[in-house]
C-alpha cells in the first residue's frame, strides 16, 4: 500500500480569531472494486455490478451530479458511475438531504449505478496542483477515473463522461480513444432520443439555471444566520428550533411551530410558537426545520377563531385560543423539506416577465400553503390551466417567490385524472406499475403450469389440512383473503383451540429482493374512492398468498388452547403451516348462520341433503364457539379501558366486471365484532412474543394518550348538551361516553365519539429498542403490547412482524441465534419512521379522494332546483361567524357561515326559512345568536338544520363544497333518527358513472388527442379497489371525521 501524505488548512474561526491546520493522511490502493460484470482483473465486487451487454458507461461530472440529478434518476438510464469526487461534492454544496438522495440512489437495486472510490484508486487519483480551481481539479479527477475505468476494463467497455463544462469538452473529448465527453443535452440527444420526460427535464432545469441569478438586487428578506450561531443560539435557549407548520384556512398570515420539549421549560410554549406573516417566515416553506427567535411580548399575537372560507375541521386545544400566544420570526433554517408540488399555470395576462427564450411565470400551488413559484418555461401559453409538477432550485433574500422548475405535466385542470395524480404526488405517492425485473421474482401459477408446494416445505410446515376446520369471513367478492380461523373442541371437551391462521407473505417476498425493496417503498396499498394502488403484484396478493377456498396454502398460525370454562389462555403455539380453507363465508351469510336463518352456503350446494345438515351443523357450531370467545375478549379489553370510537364501514356493490359501481353504509353485525376481535388477539400475543425474544429491536404500534387540551372541543360540546365526560383515562373516557345517549337523537352520541377520534394522537410503528416499555401501551385497545401481523398483503409493517417472529421460532426450535443478522433499533426505527409517513400519506389522499368524489357528485347540479343538494344537518361545533354542521346523509363536515364578507347576518323567519339581512353575531360556548331587523335567530349545538350544498371551483386549488342554511328546522323530508340509507350509494354510483362517460368520451376523441406519454399511461395501476382492505381502511366515508378517524382506526387496527 502507498501513503500520500497531504495537508490541508480549515480556517475556523475561535474567539482569539487563531486559524487551525489539519493534516488529513490520504491512502491509495492499487486494487479499489470497479463493479463492473466485464472486469478481468478480480476485483472484490461486493453487491451491486454493473451490466456488462451495455454499449458504454456513464460517468458524470461534478456540475452534472449537482445540478441534473434528477436526470440520472430516470430507470432507464444504465451503467452510470458516480465518482467519490462527485459524492463529496454533493455533500458539501448540496447539504445532508441531497446528498441522502444520491447514497439512496446508489444503494437501490433497481438502479444501474455504483459509487467508485476513485480518491482512493492509485492510478485514478489527482492531486490538486497550485493555484488550480476547485471545480477545474474536480473536473480532472471525474475524466481521470473516466480514463481508469476504460483501460482497466481492457478497451471492452466505452465510457462516456457528460459534463456542462464547455472548457472540459474542448479539453478532453479528444485525448483518449474510446472515452467520449459531451454535453448532458447531446448525451440525451444521441442516446435516449425518445425518453422525452428526459428531455423536457433537462430543458426545465437549464432555463431555470440561466436565470437563477434574481433580476434585482433590493433585499426583500433579511438574510438567514450562520449554522454556527443557530447551534449556539438554541443551546442558550435564545433560539426555538422546530418544524413550521403553515395554517391551511389562513396560509398568508397563519404559521407556528411545535416546540417539543420546551413546554415543560417553558409554559408559554406549551402551544408553540406563531409565526406571524409572510415577512416573519422569511423563506421558510411548510415542513421546513427553522429556527425561531421570539418577538416582544408586546408583538405577540392570537389566532383568528372565526371561520374562514374554505375552512374545515379544526385541531381541538387550538381554536378557542384567542389570547395572544407566543410569537416570533425565522432566523434561519436548519433544514430544507422540499418536495414535489403541483402547481396550476395561471391565464396569461401580460405581467409576466418574459426573455428571448422563455417567459417566466408565477405558478400557483394546488395546496394552500405553499407560496407561488417563479417557473422559467418555453411552454406558458401550452400550459395555461394545466397542473403541472415542479421543484424549487432556491429562493433567495433578494426574490418574493422561490424560483422552480417543471417536472412533469399531469392534465388539464378539473380532469378526473388530473385530479388524482395530483393527490398522490402531493401526498409524495409514488406507485408506478411493478417492473419486469421484479415481476419475473413471482412463482408461475398458470393452468399450462399450475403452481404447486415444495415438497420441503410439506416436511417442514404444520400441515393442518386433515385436522382443522378453516374459513375466512370477509366481505362479499372478497379476493386476497390475509386470514382465516379456526376453532374446535379437544382434550374431551375440556379445552378450546383457537386458530388464527394468516398469509404467509415472507414465503414469497424474500428479504431484500426487489419485490421487498418495493413493497417497503410503498410501505402500505393504497385505496382512493375509485382504485387502489396495490403493494405486492396481484400475482401474489390475489392468488397465492391469498388464503382462498379449497386450495392449499402456506400460512402463518397462531393456536391457543383456551380452559372451556373460563377461556384462559393454557398453552399457545406460533408457526409455520399448510390450511386449506374449507369456507370463504361473507359477513352477512356467517351473521345469518348464528342468527339461525336459512342460508345458502356455496361449497355445500353439490352436497346431499344429510351431508350439507351434517356439513351446516358443524360450520355453525364453530361459528357460535367463535362468536362466545370473541365475546370475552372483548369483554377482557373494556375492563381494561377499550375505546369503541365511531365508524362505520362500507361495503362495495360490483357490477359483472368486479368494478365498483357504489359504497354503501352497512349495518354492523356482531360477526364484525368477532372477526376484528381474533386479528387484534393474534396481533397482541405476536407482540408480546417478538418483543420477549427481542426486546431492543422488535416493531411494535403504540398509541399514546392524547393531551387533555386536544379533548377541549369534546368536553364543551358534552357539557352543552348536558353530558360529563370523564377524560382522565381510557376506561374513564369510554364508560362516560357510553353514558352521552340522547334517546331522541342517536346522532349526538356519535358526534360526540367523533369529536373523541377527533382528539386522538395517532397510532405509531416504533422500534423497542429507542422507546421504555411504559410507553409500548396502546390507549385505544387497552393492551400493554401491540403490532400488526394480520395483513402482510397490504401492510409492509406486518411483513416485518413476520420475519421477527420466523426468526423468533427458530430461536425456539434450535436455540440459536438467527442466521441472519436482524435490523439493528435504529434501521428498524427508520422503517417504522417510513412507513409512519407512508400510513399518513395513504390516509390523506384517501381523505382528498373521498373530497373530490363528493364535489363531482354535486358539481353538474344545480343547487337551487335539485333536491339532492337540499339535506339535513347537525350542527356540532359553534365558532365566532358561523357554526361547523355535519351531513349525515353524505358524510359530510363542513363550515356554515352566518355572517358574511358584507357584514349581513342570517336571519330566520317563523317557518324557519333563512335570508340575509344587516345585523351582529353573538357567540355563546352552547349557540350562537345573530340579530337583525327580522328579530333574533338562534342555533344551538346539536339542532338539525337544513342546508344547501353547492361547490365551490378553483382552477388552482382542489374544489371544495359550499354548505348555506336555508331553514333553522331540520329538513323536511329527513327523519334523523334514520338518515336516508341510499344516500352515500347514490353519490358514488353517480359519480362513477359520470366517470365512466367521460372515460368513454376520451376514447372516442383518442384519435384526435396527442398520444400520452409513458408516465400518464401507466400511472393508474388499478381500477377495482381490494374488498377487504377497503372495508378496513375506508371507514370515514359515512361518519367518521375524514382527517382524523383513521389516525386510531377504531379499534381494528
Amino acid at each position: 500500500m502507498k501513503m500520500i501524505k497531504t495537508e490541508k488548512i480549515l480556517h475556523l474561526k475561535s474567539c482569539r480569531g487563531r486559524k487551525v491546520r489539519v493534516v488529513r493522511e490520504h491512502y491509495l490502493r492499487e486494487k479499489v472494486p470497479c463493479y463492473s460484470s466485464v472486469c478481468q482483473a478480480d476485483c472484490e465486487n461486493d453487491g451491486k455490478v454493473l451490466p456488462g451487454d451495455l454499449t458504454h458507461y456513464v460517468v458524470p461530472d461534478v456540475g452534472v451530479v449537482l445540478d441534473y440529478l434528477e436526470i440520472l434518476e430516470f430507470r432507464e438510464l444504465q451503467g452510470i458511475v458516480f465518482t467519490q469526487t462527485t459524492c463529496q461534492a454533493v455533500q458539501h454544496n448540496k447539504g445532508r438531504r441531497q446528498y441522502n438522495r444520491l447514497r439512496n440512489l446508489l444503494k437501490d437495486p433497481r438502479h444501474d449505478c455504483v459509487l467508485f472510490a476513485n480518491e482512493f484508486q492509485e492510478y485514478s487519483y489527482c492531486e490538486r496542483e497550485k493555484g488550480e480551481s476547485q471545480e477545474r481539479w474536480q473536473t480532472r479527477c471525474v475524466y481521470a477515473a473516466a480514463v481508469w475505468y476504460h483501460n482497466h476494463l481492457a478497451g471492452m467497455m466505452d465510457v462516456v463522461m457528460i459534463t456542462e463544462d464547455q472548457k472540459a469538452i474542448a479539453q478532453y473529448s479528444s485525448l483518449n480513444s474510446g472515452v467520449y465527453v459531451i454535453s448532458v443535452q447531446d448525451f440525451l440527444r444521441n442516446f435516449w432520443p425518445d425518453l422525452q420526460a428526459a428531455h423536457d427535464l433537462y430543458s426545465s432545469v437549464s432555463q431555470a439555471l440561466q436565470e437563477k441569478e434574481s433580476e434585482s438586487s433590493q433585499k426583500e428578506f433579511s438574510e438567514h444566520l450562520p449554522a454556527e450561531v443557530l447551534e449556539a443560539g438554541i443551546k442558550s435557549g435564545r433560539y426555538i428550533k422546530g418544524t413550521l407548520n403553515v395554517s391551511k384556512h389562513r396560509a398568508q398570515n397563519e404559521a407556528s411551530i411545535m416546540t417539543d420539549g420546551l413546554s415543560d421549560k417553558n409554559k408559554d410554549l406549551s402551544w408553540g410558537v406563531m409565526v406571524f406573516g409572510v415577512k416573519n417566515r422569511n423563506r421558510a416553506v411548510h415542513g421546513d426545520v427553522v429556527v425561531v427567535e421570539l418577538l416582544p411580548k408586546s408583538e405577540w399575537r392570537g389566532k383568528v377563531t372565526a371561520l374562514s372560507e374554505g375552512q374545515g375541521e379544526e385541531k381541538s386545544g387550538e381554536e378557542n385560543e384567542s389570547k395572544p400566544m407566543p410569537t416570533g420570526r425565522v432566523v434561519g433554517i436548519l433544514q430544507r423539506n422540499w418536495r414535489d408540488y403541483v402547481v396550476t399555470f395561471p391565464p396569461r395576462d401580460g405581467t409576466q416577465s418574459q426573455s428571448r427564450n422563455s417567459q417566466r411565470i408565477l405558478a400557483v400551488p394546488w395546496d394552500h400553503r405553499i407560496p407561488k413559484i417563479r417557473i422559467s418555461t418555453q411552454q406558458a401559453d401550452t400550459l395555461q390551466d394545466h397542473r403541472v409538477v415542479v421543484r424549487i432550485d432556491s429562493w433567495e433574500s433578494t426574490s418574493l417567490y422561490p424560483n422552480g422548475h417543471s417536472v412533469q405535466v399531469l392534465g388539464r385542470a378539473g380532469e378526473l385524472e388530473s385530479e388524482v395524480q395530483t393527490i398522490l404526488i402531493e401526498n409524495c405517492i409514488h406507485v408506478p406499475p411493478f417492473s419486469d425485473a421484479q415481476l419475473r421474482e413471482m412463482p408461475v401459477n398458470s393452468p399450462e403450469k399450475p403452481w404447486r408446494m415444495d415438497p420441503s416445505q410439506v416436511t417442514e410446515r404444520r400441515d393442518l389440512r386433515g385436522t382443522h376446520l378453516v374459513f375466512s369471513i370477509d366481505p362479499r367478492g372478497c379476493e386476497d383473503v390475509d386470514d382465516t380461523l379456526s376453532i374446535r373442541s379437544i382434550a374431551g371437551g375440556k379445552l378450546l383451540e383457537l386458530g388464527v391462521h394468516i398469509a404467509d407473505v415472507t414465503h414469497f417476498v424474500t428479504e431484500g429482493s426487489l419485490t421487498d425493496l418495493e413493497a417497503r417503498t410503498r410501505a402500505t396499498t393504497y385505496y382512493l374512492a375509485d382504485r387502489r394502488y396495490d403493494m405486492l403484484p396481484a400475482a401474489l396478493s390475489a392468488d397465492l398468498c391469498s388464503l382462498l377456498g379449497g386450495v392449499d396454502r402456506y400460512a402463518m398460525s397462531v393456536l391457543w388452547e383456551l380452559d372451556a370454562e373460563t377461556l384462559a389462555v393454557t398453552k399457545v403455539w406460533y408457526g409455520r403451516t399448510i390450511i386449506r380453507s374449507s369456507y370463504q363465508l361473507y359477513y352477512e351469510l356467517a351473521q345469518a348462520l348464528l342468527n339461525g336463518e336459512e342460508a345458502e352456503v356455496p361449497e355445500l350446494t353439490k352436497l346431499t341433503s344429510e351431508e350439507r345438515d351434517a356439513k351446516l351443523a358443524q360450520l355453525t357450531q364453530a361459528l357460535e364457539m367463535l362468536t362466545h370467545v370473541a365475546r370475552h375478549l372483548r369483554a377482557q379489553r373494556d375492563k381494561g379501558g377499550a375505546l369503541e370510537l365511531e365508524g362505520v364501514e362500507v361495503r362495495a356493490q360490483l357490477d359483472e366486471e368486479r368494478n365498483i359501481t357504489a359504497l354503501v353504509p352497512r349495518q354492523p353485525l356482531e360477526v364484525h365484532e368477532t372477526v376484528a376481535e381474533c386479528m387484534i388477539y393474534a396481533n397482541h400475543w405476536v407482540a408480546r412474543k417478538i418483543q420477549e425474544k427481542f426486546p431492543h429491536q422488535a416493531l411494535l404500534r403504540c398509541h399514546p394518550q392524547p393531551r387533555e387540551d386536544f379533548f377541549n372541543q369534546l368536553l364543551e360540546s358534552a357539557s352543552a348538551g348536558g353530558f360529563a365526560i370523564d377524560t382522565r383515562t381510557n376506561k374513564a373516557l369510554a364508560d362516560s361516553l357510553d353514558r352521552a345517549v340522547d334517546p331522541q337523537d342517536p346522532l349526538v352520541n356519535r358526534l360526540l365519539r367523533m369529536m373523541a377520534t377527533t382528539a386522538m394522537s395517532q397510532a405509531l410503528y416504533f422500534s423497542t429498542g429507542l422507546l421504555s416499555q411504559d410507553q409500548f401501551y396502546h390507549y385505544g385497545l387497552a393492551l400493554d403490547r401491540y403490532t400488526h401481523f394480520t395483513s402482510p398483503i397490504r401492510r409492509y409493517a406486518d411483513i416485518v412482524v413476520h420475519r421477527l417472529l420466523t426468526a423468533a421460532i427458530a430461536m425456539d426450535t434450535t436455540g440459536a441465534e438467527p442466521g441472519k443478522p436482524l435490523a439493528g433499533h435504529k434501521e428498524l426505527d427508520e422503517t417504522a419512521q417510513h412507513i409512519n409517513n407512508k400510513n399518513r400519506a395513504a390516509k390523506q389522499a384517501q381523505k382528498l379522494s373521498t373530497e373530490l368524489f363528493q364535489c363531482l357528485f354535486f358539481k353538474e347540479r344545480d343547487p337551487q332546483t335539485d333536491p339532492h343538494c337540499v339535506a339535513d344537518a347537525v350542527i356540532y361545533a359553534i365558532r365566532d361567524n358561523g357554526v361547523l354542521v355535519f351531513v349525515p346523509e353524505y358524510g359530510v363536515k363542513a363550515p356554515v357561515y352566518l355572517k358574511n364578507r358584507e357584514g349581513q347576518v342570517v336571519s330566520a323567519g317563523k317557518d324557519g326559512g333563512c335570508d340575509w339581512q344587516s345585523g351582529s353575531v353573538r357567540r355563546s360556548s352552547d349557540h350562537i345568536s345573530t340579530t337583525s331587523v327580522g328579530g333574533t335567530s338562534t342555533f344551538r349545538l346539536f339542532d338539525h338544520i337544513t342546508v344547501r350544498i353547492s361547490v365551490r371551483s378553483s382552477n388552482f386549488h382542489a374544489d371544495s363544497l359550499n354548505l348555506e342554511v336555508i331553514s333553522n328546522k331540520p329538513h323536511s323530508s329527513a327523519e334523523p333518527k334514520k338518515p336516508r340509507p341510499q344516500g352515500r350509494s347514490n353519490l358514488v354510483q353517480e359519480v362513477v358513472r359520470l366517470a365512466e362517460e367521460a372515460s368513454q368520451q376520451a376514447q372516442e376523441k383518442e384519435a384526435r388527442r396527442p398520444k400520452l406519454s409513458k408516465e400518464e399511461r401507466e400511472y393508474r395501476q388499478s381500477k377495482t379497489p381490494n374488498l377487504y382492505s377497503l372495508l378496513e381502511e375506508v371507514r370515514e366515508l359515512a361518519l367518521t371525521d375524514l382527517e382524523m378517524a383513521a389516525q386510531v382506526c377504531a379499534t381494528t387496527a
